[in-house]
């Protein structure tokens, strides 16, 4: 339970947001006028959060913008290979602090943790840091969003400790400026994502949560600018996104055909291996699909979560690999893992 004791709101600041969120129906909720607290606190509470990652059960590139960035039409899961995370307010601090047990991850202004905070001030004039602790677990690299669940977390985070000033509605559409993976986790936790991934539409489970996967990852990871860069748009598939997301729905699971990927073309032209570990996992008969997730480096084995034999051979041996399922939240809560595996 929160502790919220000394909490003193003052002036209160009437705003007008547009949503990019949409209801499943496809409509925007409708336009309100919303308000943001700012409080002043001299206690100190804390709270323990599981942060989540995600991977796109598919993934059109709808077209290359004028801007550089690239339209996408994707489905998204929010799935239960995640990070933990503890933040506490520091009510006389006069910066944040961020200590993660990965000492490669930088804990500066660079970290997206850091980002979403100073993005929470702004956006709602609070004036409380924070210290973040964070236990990670989810691969960097990967395609998984890890460092976006990292950041959606810690908006839920702050907003909680700090009385839920902001609306779901806000995180979202704020969380777009810092990072175009990071609203689908404000999503029920399958969502339609569009845009450059910023605009969430909520869907139905279209999968049985309880779907085994097994994730696979090599030790080298991929950068998101440099697989986009090599994009060959002319190799693209010319699969129709709703009718993809129509048919994984009706099939309740993701078969072979549906789980497009068009930046494999990319991933796999950089990192050929990649794609000879995909053929590989496919040739076993053991999964419904085999596809990558994101920008890769994961494969996502769809349906089952047994390792492979041959995945013990020498040359795998650096290989990242975990079970999965995928996790939803209810409203105003957030995502906890789903205990249908251990590590």
């Amino acid at each position: 339970m929160l502790h919220r004791s000394g909490l003193q709101p003052s002036n209160f600041v009437p705003t007008r947001r547009p949503a990019h969120h949409r209801l499943a129906n496809g409509a925007r909720p409708a336009k309100r006028r919303s308000y943001v607290a700012v409080y002043a606190s001299s206690s100190t509470n804390s709270i323990k959060l599981f942060s989540p990652s995600k991977i796109n059960l598919f993934l059109r590139v709808v077209r290359r913008r004028e801007d550089g960035y690239h339209d996408l039409a994707s489905l998204f899961h929010v799935i239960d290979l995640g990070d933990e995370m503890e933040f506490s307010t520091s009510p006389y601090a006069t910066s944040d602090t961020l200590s993660c047990s990965d000492p490669t991850i930088p804990s500066d202004d660079s970290n997206l943790v850091i980002k979403a905070l100073n993005l929470y001030r702004r956006k709602t004039l609070q004036t409380m840091y924070f210290n973040v602790k964070l236990n990670k677990r989810v691969p960097h690299g990967a395609g998984l969003g890890g460092g976006s669940g990292n950041a959606a977390t810690t908006l839920y985070a702050a907003n909680r400790l700090l009385g839920s000033p902001a609306s779901n509605e806000d995180l979202l559409e704020w969380s777009g400026e810092i990072g175009s993976d990071i609203s689908v986790f404000f999503s029920n936790g399958a969502a339609y994502c569009t845009g450059r991934g910023e605009v969430v539409e909520d869907v139905a489970n279209p999968v049985p949560l309880d779907t085994p996967m097994l994730l696979v990852k090599p030790p080298v990871g991929l950068s998101t600018p440099k697989i986009f860069k090599s994009l060959d748009l002319a190799r693209r598939s010319t699969a129709d996104p709703r009718g993809l997301l129509a048919e994984i729905a009706t099939a309740k699971g993701v078969d072979q055909a549906a789980a497009v990927n068009d930046l494999e073309q990319p991933a796999f032209d950089n990192l050929p291996e990649l794609a000879a570990l995909k053929q590989r996992l496919i040739n076993t008969g053991n999964f419904r699909s085999v596809f990558m997730t994101g920008s890769g480096s994961t494969i996502v084995c769809f349906g089952s979560d047994s390792v492979p034999a041959f995945l013990k051979e020498e040359q795998y041996k650096d290989l990242f690999i975990s079970p999965a399922r995928l996790i939803a939240r209810k409203a105003g809560g957030w995502y906890t893992h789903s205990g249908l595996w251990m590590e």
